[in-house]
């Protein structure tokens, strides 16, 4: 027999459809009062999640200057400028934790130079803004606390060989920094252009300034970077000069002191650096750290230049600085100190210098820490790279 597949379609649809309709209806209003009870559930002021975890604005001061010059606060962006750094700064706390303590160390020696070489007070931020005083390597190269390329590092007298990189010396580095400071403000009048040019380039701020006709930097359109460069100092400013107005309270003891030192000058050929450092009573760790701008384990000096290298007092206990930071370039100490030191001292804080084929897989694994937290300490993109020589800040609970 035939059967007829219109009639029973019909009959099935006129059958079921009421059912459909009803089941389906059903589900709707189940959904919808989920969603009802989800959201009274979340934007509740009583739950535990709400009564212990409060994020607020951070205080933005009514009136601010750089380098003399005065901020207008009221013009357009630029309160939402400073305060998007400031934000950044405030609740980045690792990064802004071991910034401040940083400062202490390396800022005497970069305002006097600063006053030495009349340049404004204010450009020691430009440094911290640069680097965080941290010995990293940009994508690009640049290096050092001002984060200078080699060529304007060659330019303004700073020597960059296999040997030596002067760019992490911090007086040399200042100077040359210095330097450049006031030959871009014999070229555009101006000390928050100049700090702007020092991220732009002294040729790109000129290029806009006359393509604009805006000699103010808070008049011209710049490019991202640029645009955020001199919020991020200001903050910084800020954020250094009022740190308990930010949440961050520190006692003296918690700085890092400058390391009370005397130096020596050397003309001669030095074979081994780590026999050099014993024959002076201290450490090759200790003679790296003092003086990052040896950068191999040796010093050839063909050329019989004169070189100031920089020793610890030994009558001085590291432990009453401050210091809480342990390198492990370990590249000379077969015999493993420096990695039992790390096993025994348990330091807060450790920076891994890369070497090799390292991975942050391989510093995860080797630390007990995972990627993520690698990443978030050091602020690293998912596109970076490590290099050789790379610095990673690793945080140890005791």
């Amino acid at each position: 027999m035939r059967l007829n597949w219109r009639k029973w379609f019909n009959t099935f649809s006129h059958r079921y459809t009421n059912t459909f309709f009803l089941t389906g209806t059903v589900i709707v209003v189940m959904l919808i009062t989920e969603a009802l009870h989800f959201s009274q559930g979340i934007s509740s002021n009583d739950t535990p999640f709400n009564q212990t975890f409060k994020v607020y604005p951070v205080p933005l001061p009514d009136s601010m200057n750089f380098a003399g010059e005065k901020v207008p606060m009221s013009r357009l962006g630029v309160r939402e400028g400073l305060e998007q750094e400031m934000l950044l700064n405030t609740y980045f706390q690792s990064q802004s934790m071991v910034m401040l303590k940083r400062v202490h160390r390396y800022f005497p020696v970069i305002e006097d130079i600063l006053r030495e070489q009349g340049i404004p007070d204010d450009f020691k931020y430009l440094a911290l803004a640069e680097s965080a005083f941290s010995y990293k390597v940009s994508p690009v190269g640049a290096v050092g606390f001002w984060q200078i390329m080699k060529p304007t590092a060659e330019d303004y007298g700073l020597e960059v060989n296999k040997e030596i990189d002067e760019r992490y010396n911090l007086e040399k580095s200042t100077r040359a920094a210095c330097n450049y400071f006031k030959d871009a403000y014999k070229v555009l009048h101006n000390w928050t252009l100049v700090a702007a040019s020092y991220n732009m380039g002294m040729a790109g701020i000129e290029k806009e300034v006359l393509n604009e006709k805006e000699n103010n930097y808070y008049d011209l359109a710049l490019n991202l970077e640029t645009s955020r460069y001199i919020f991020r100092i200001l903050a910084l400013k800020q954020f250094v000069s009022y740190p308990s107005l930010y949440g961050y309270f520190l006692k003296k003891n918690d700085y890092y002191m400058p390391v009370p030192s005397y130096t020596v000058t050397v003309d001669s050929t030095i074979n081994s650096l780590a026999d050099f450092a014993k024959a002076k009573g201290i450490s090759y760790h200790t003679l790296k750290f003092l003086n990052p701008w040896l950068v191999n384990s040796k010093l050839d000096n063909p050329l019989k230049h004169s070189y100031i290298i920089t020793l610890p007092k030994t009558d001085v206990c590291f432990g009453e600085l401050g210091e809480n930071i342990v390198y492990t370039d370990d590249a000379n100490d077969t015999s493993g100190t420096a990695k039992k030191a790390i096993d025994t001292v348990q330091p807060r804080i450790i920076v891994h210098i890369i070497k090799g084929n390292e991975t942050l897989d391989s510093v995860a694994q080797e630390y007990n820490v995972t990627v993520q937290q690698l990443r978030i300490w050091n602020a690293i993109p998912d596109t970076l790279r490590l290099k050789p020589r790379d610095e990673i800040m690793i945080f140890i609970k005791k």
